[in-house]
């Protein structure tokens, strides 16, 4: 059910803004690598912000990053430009993208020095959702390498994004519940994700 929910709701987005917008993109010379390259670039500033504590300002540049992000794969589709080395790039990038905004999101939690219970929880679940995160990442890719289709779940990139987004702009006091949603959420998809590649390869035996 949330698969065919997040499906449809790719299609309207697909539809109603990347697709103009590589069109856009297109039109203003950029490549697709160009535009991969370019939206880490600008989570790398999003994580800055963040780490000297400016969650809002990050928050904002972090969706404008990922907002930009959007448009690689389209405007690779639209300009006959989809290679290989393409799609391991925006897949490299965006794991790194991830790893420096949570790198960012370590060092507030440093500068503002909550209690050291608190710390020490806010840097568990920090670990835990970057971990689990890229674990559930790395199946989505060995079960495309295994024909396999492993890309349900309840938190993929999109939904790690909108959470990390919304923690950013509503400030402080939620953020530590927004990493333990994700961590949770991640470790539930990373569950369902390997039952799946279980289930596929042993019906295939």
């Amino acid at each position: 059910m949330a698969q065919k929910i997040r499906d449809k709701g790719r299609d309207v987005v697909l539809r109603h803004v990347e697709e103009p917008g590589a069109r856009f993109l297109n039109w203003l010379g950029f490549s697709p690598n160009m535009i991969t390259v370019f939206g880490f670039i600008v989570v790398i500033g999003s994580a800055a912000a963040i780490s000297l504590g400016h969650l809002t300002y990050g928050g904002v540049i972090f969706l404008a990053g990922s907002f930009l992000d959007m448009f690689d794969g389209s405007l690779a589709r639209l300009t006959n430009r989809v290679t290989l080395f393409g799609g391991v790039l925006d897949s490299l990038f965006d794991r790194l993208g991830e790893m420096v905004l949570y790198l960012g999101l370590a060092m507030y939690g440093v500068r503002i020095n909550p209690g050291e219970r608190d710390l020490v929880l806010y840097f568990a679940l920090l670990i835990i959702a970057l971990g689990a995160s890229q674990c559930v990442s790395y199946l989505r890719a060995k079960g495309e390498a295994l024909n396999i289709y492993t890309r349900g779940g309840l938190m993929t990139r999109p939904e790690r994004v909108i959470l990390l987004s919304l923690g950013l702009l509503l400030g402080d006091g939620i953020m530590v519940w927004i990493l333990g949603v994700i961590a949770v959420l991640s470790i539930w998809t990373l569950y369902t994700r390997v039952v799946i590649i279980r289930q596929e390869i042993h019906g295939s035996e």
